[in-house]
């Protein structure tokens, strides 16, 4: 199955502290027991055939309730808790709305959810992993990048009009610009993206809450500097995005921890979930 999510033999091999000539060497003996070309094989990347997937579909689910059995033997039913820090929006947006495939899945894993002030030095602390937008984690930390992401300036779909298709100064300095904590450079680089580095707008008004952000921006009391992922999730028709002018994010979500709590069996769940789950 590991081979299946990460698509590399080597990567499947580190996780299942193997050497990838070890692991090669079981994927070729279950492809001579089933008698079935399972994958195909160039450098260390591995594909499903269309038998391996025929395959994979099959006995997948039956390994899930494997694992679930086994894991209910070795917890002795008892709670899995988890200290987990997410950002109110990706909890909101990404997180939230396929929690249930994780309580399916580990249904003895409970988490307790904290978004309130998110920092890499609460980790091993009050937090044993966290989701946060990050510019580069700390290299001491294991990481998980989890997105790439757009910056976007975000308005209430009234005043389109107002500030026209092409930026400019005049009437960009007569609004207020919503900045979030997590985002502080996101405004330089979309300033500088539409050739406008010394724009000073009316005023600069910030937030620690995405949603809040989002709403404030559609009821018209800013221009609001956030992700392009952020946009499209919110399927907010009165918001809209201002200039179509592409901007690299100087930010990503990373899933972080650190090394030694990775090996927690709360941990591990959520991390092997969270990439498989594609969030």
């Amino acid at each position: 199955m590991r081979v299946v999510r990460l698509g590399s033999a080597k990567a499947a091999a580190g996780e299942l502290g193997l050497s990838p000539s070890a692991l090669s060497r079981r994927v070729s003996a279950l492809e001579e027991f089933t008698g079935k070309r399972l994958f195909t094989r160039q450098h260390q990347t591995m594909k499903l055939t269309e038998e391996g997937r025929q395959f994979y579909e099959a006995v997948a689910p039956r390994l899930d309730e494997l694992a679930l059995a086994v894991e209910l033997q070795v917890d002795g039913g008892n709670v899995l808790r988890l200290h987990l820090g997410v950002p109110a929006l990706f909890g909101g947006q990404r997180l939230f709305p396929r929690l249930g495939e994780l309580r399916k899945r580990h249904p003895r894993l409970h988490i307790d959810i904290d978004s309130n002030q998110l920092s890499e030095t609460r980790l091993g602390d009050t937090l044993d992993a966290a989701i946060m937008l990050l510019k580069e984690p700390d290299p001491a930390l294991y990481s998980l990048r989890l997105d790439q992401n757009k910056v976007y300036a975000i308005v209430a779909t009234e005043l389109l009009d107002t500030l026209g298709n092409v930026p400019n100064t005049k009437r960009l300095e007569k609004q207020t610009f919503l900045i979030h904590h997590d985002l502080p450079e996101s405004f330089d680089v979309w300033k500088k993206a539409i050739d406008l580095p010394k724009l000073h707008p009316a005023a600069i008004d910030h937030f620690d809450s995405g949603p809040l952000m989002l709403e404030a921006a559609a009821q018209g009391l800013g221009i609001a500097i956030m992700h392009d992922d952020h946009f499209r999730r919110a399927g907010d028709k009165r918001l809209a995005r201002l200039f179509d002018i592409e901007v690299e994010s100087p930010y990503s979500y990373w899933f972080v921890c650190r090394p030694k709590d990775l090996e927690s069996r709360p941990v591990k769940l959520f991390h092997n979930w969270l990439q498989e789950a594609g969030l």
